[in-house]
C-alpha cells in the first residue's frame, strides 16, 4: 500500500500541512527541490488569525522573541487595532526563516520524512494512488501516495502538471525587496508614499540589517533568476528617497510583481494545491503566507480523515468550497490596497475618505477583519447562531471541574474535534452522551467559562462543537441536532 500523502514544497505552508497530517497519524513525505532551506527572511510575520492557529497547535510560544503589531493598515491607511473590541494584533518583524525552522523541527519530531534535493517532474494518477516521477542526487525515481499536494509556490509544478487553470491579471508593476547590511536606515514600518505613485518601506531586522521594499513606477515587472543586481536596488532607493545605500550590501534580494492568479480548482481528483500554488498576489502585509498557513490547517484534518478512512462523503471537497472564496477575497483586498497605496495624487480624495471611515469602529473592524483573517466564516449548514462557522476565540478560558483553567487554544493542540460543554444542565449532559460514538475523533471537555457560568463571552452557548481548525461546527442554540453536525464533519459513529 502506498503512503498517505506526498507534499511538494518544504516552505512554511508545506511544513504546516505535513505537521497537521502527522498529528492524525498519516504517513507523509515532503519533496523539496532545494538541497536545504535558504535561510532567507522573506515574509516578516503573519496576521492575527495565523498567530491563533499556531497557538492552537502549541507552536506560537516556541517562536522565540517577536513583537505584536498593534497597528495595521489598509492600503497605507492606518488602523489602530488597539481601539477595536477584538484582538487583531499580528506578529511583526519575524523573519519567515524562523517560522520555517520552528515548523521543520515540529515536523521532524512528529516523524515527517523529508527528501531535500529531489525535484518532482511528473506524475500519473490512478483510481487508488498518485505515482510521482522525481530527479534527485541519486538519479531518477518514482514514489507513490494516496494523495499529492502542491505547496510549491505561485509557479507550481504540481498545479501545471495537474492541468489546473490559474486565471488572473498580468503584472503591470515591478518591485524590489532586499535585506541590506550596513545602511542604518530610519524605520518606515508600513511604508511611505512617494509622489507619483511610489512607496518605500524600511524596517530593522537586527542591528545593522534593514529590510527595504521599493515600489517605483517604471520598474520592469519581471527579472529572471539571478538578473537583479544590488546596484539596481540601490539606484532605485536613491531615486525614491534621496538616500544612498550604495555603500551597503545585500544579504538577500528579490524582484517581485503585482501579478495575480488563483487556481480554478483547489482539488482535482487526488491532487490538491495550497498556499501560493492556489493564490498569488502582490505582497502586502504577509497575507499570502498567512492565508497559506490557514489553507493548510483547513485541509490537514480533512485530508487525514480521508486517508484514515472515516471522512464523511464530500468532506475533502469542502476544502475548495471553503478556501477558494477566501482566496477570491484575498486577491480583491490586495488589489484594492495596491490601487489605494500605489496610485498617484489622483487617489488622494479617496484616501482622505478612507482615513475618515477608519475612525468609525464598525468600518475599522471590517477592514481589520479583512487583513487579520479573523472574519472568515464557513457555511456550516442550517442554523443562525452568530458563532456558527466562525472561529471560537482561542484566548477564551475554561475553568475545569478540578479548578484548573485552560484556554480554547490548548484544547486544540491534538488537532481533534472538541465538544465544549459548560454548565450542569440536561442539555449539556445529553450532548456529552451523544458524542460518545465519536470519542476517537472528538474530545468532550466540561467546565465553565472564565467568568464562572455556562454562557461565555459574546453569548457563547452551553454546548459548542469545534472542528480541529477551531471553527464552530455546532452551537447549542442553532436549529438541527448535534448528531447531524457530528456526522457531517466527523463521519459515522463507532
Amino acid at each position: 500500500m502506498s503512503q498517505g500523502v506526498i507534499i511538494v514544497g518544504a516552505g512554511p505552508v508545506g511544513l504546516m500541512l505535513a505537521g497537521e497530517l502527522r498529528l492524525a497519524g498519516v504517513d507523509v513525505v515532503v519533496y523539496e527541490k532545494l538541497p536545504a532551506a535558504t535561510g532567507e527572511s522573506r515574509g516578516l510575520g503573519f496576521t492575527g488569525r495565523t498567530a491563533e492557529i499556531l497557538d492552537q497547535r502549541g507552536l506560537l510560544t516556541h517562536l522565540g522573541e517577536f513583537r505584536w503589531g498593534k497597528q495595521g493598515h489598509f492600503g497605507g491607511v492606518r488602523i489602530d487595532f488597539g481601539k477595536l473590541a477584538e484582538n487583531h494584533f499580528g506578529v511583526m518583524g519575524l523573519p519567515q526563516s524562523r517560522t520555517e525552522e520552528l515548523l521543520e523541527k515540529w515536523c521532524t519530531e512528529l516523524g515527517v520524512t523529508f527528501r531535500h534535493g529531489h525535484e518532482v517532474t511528473g506524475f500519473t494518477e490512478t483510481d487508488e494512488q498518485v505515482v510521482i516521477d522525481f530527479e534527485g542526487p541519486g538519479g531518477s525515481g518514482q514514489d507513490s501516495a494516496q494523495y499529492l499536494v502542491g505547496c510549491d509556490g505561485s509557479r507550481s509544478t504540481v498545479r501545471a502538471l495537474a492541468g489546473i487553470g490559474f486565471p488572473g491579471l498580468a503584472a503591470t508593476r515591478g518591485m524590489y525587496l532586499a535585506d541590506v547590511v550596513g545602511a542604518d536606515l530610519r524605520m518606515r514600518p508600513i511604508g511611505e508614499r512617494v509622489p507619483g505613485g511610489g512607496m518605500v518601506l524600511s524596517v530593522t531586522l537586527e542591528p545593522g540589517v534593514d529590510r527595504i521594499v521599493i515600489h517605483e513606477p517604471g520598474i520592469r515587472p519581471g527579472h529572471g533568476a539571478g538578473e537583479l543586481t544590488f546596484a539596481e536596488v540601490a539606484d532605485a532607493w536613491q531615486r525614491m528617497t534621496g538616500e544612498s545605500v550604495h555603500h551597503a550590501s545585500a544579504r538577500w534580494m528579490t524582484a517581485l510583481t503585482n501579478a495575480t492568479g488563483q487556481a480554478a480548482e483547489y482539488r482535482r481528483g487526488r491532487v490538491l494545491v495550497v498556499g501560493d500554488a492556489a493564490h498569488d498576489h502582490a505582497p502586502l502585509g504577509a497575507q499570502g503566507l498567512s492565508v497559506g498557513l490557514q489553507d493548510a490547517v483547513n485541509l490537514g484534518w480533512k485530508l487525514a480523515a480521508t486517508v484514515n478512512g472515516w471522512a464523511p462523503n464530500g468532506l475533502l471537497d469542502t476544502y475548495h468550497d471553503e478556501r477558494h472564496p477566501v482566496g477570491v477575497e484575498l486577491i480583491r483586498n490586495t488589489l484594492a490596497q495596491s490601487l489605494l497605496y500605489l496610485s498617484g495624487e489622483e487617489m488622494e480624495p479617496l484616501r482622505a475618505v478612507m482615513r475618515e471611515l477608519v475612525e468609525i469602529p464598525e468600518a475599522a473592524r471590517y477592514l481589520a477583519g479583512q487583513v487579520s483573517g479573523l472574519d472568515v466564516r464557513y457555511d456550516m449548514g442550517g442554523g443562525g447562531h452568530p458563532l456558527l462557522g466562525r472561529r471560537l476565540d482561542p484566548a477564551l478560558e475554561l475553568t475545569r471541574p478540578d479548578g484548573a483553567r485552560t484556554r480554547v487554544a490548548e484544547l486544540l493542540h491534538a488537532a481533534h474535534g472538541v465538544l465544549v460543554v459548560t454548565g450542569a444542565g440536561a442539555a449539556g449532559a445529553e450532548a456529552a452522551g451523544a458524542a460518545r460514538g465519536w470519542a476517537d475523533r472528538v474530545d468532550v471537555v466540561t467546565g465553565s467559562w472564565g467568568r464562572g457560568d455556562a454562557t461565555g463571552p459574546a453569548g457563547t452557548p452551553e454546548v459548542v462543537l469545534l472542528r480541529p481548525d477551531g471553527h464552530v461546527a455546532w452551537a447549542g442554540a442553532q436549529d438541527g441536532t448535534l448528531r447531524t453536525a457530528l456526522e457531517r464533519w466527523f463521519g459515522t459513529a463507532v
